[in-house]
């Protein structure tokens, strides 16, 4: 496993937060982070040394990157980075996704992500 940086989010026709909502469905872990950001790197690390997919957009590398940040900060309550989200669902910046994982919960909710995209296969 590993991770994939992406410098577009599809669509510029579409909403930021429709950009958003699309790129969280469709993606297990995703972090909006700045490539400058030293806890966006403390996060990428922990999926990474966790071996677990994660999808990064990196709001710095894009043009419509603050438009973005002003999207999440109406999602989320907060502006800084990281932004992060497992299973489509907000967990908060690095330090809350930190105490997840030494809680034992983080994994558990990424597992969930993967069960429900493999039950999807399925049908």
């Amino acid at each position: 496993m590993g991770n994939s940086t992406s410098s577009s989010l599809g669509n510029t026709a579409t909403t930021p937060m429709n950009q958003i909502q699309e790129t969280i469905s469709n993606n297990c872990v995703v972090i909006f982070s700045k490539t400058s950001c030293s806890y966006c790197t403390m996060a990428k690390k922990l999926f990474h040394d966790m071996n677990v997919n994660y999808k990064v957009v990196e709001l710095d590398m894009l043009e419509h990157g603050s438009q973005l940040q002003d999207a999440l900060h109406e999602m989320t309550g907060e502006r800084t980075v990281p932004r992060i989200f497992v299973n489509g669902t907000f967990i908060g910046g690095a330090t809350d996704t930190n105490r997840l994982h030494k809680e034992g919960k983080l994994l558990p909710l990424v597992h969930q992500c993967y069960l429900k995209k493999s039950k999807r296969k399925e049908f």
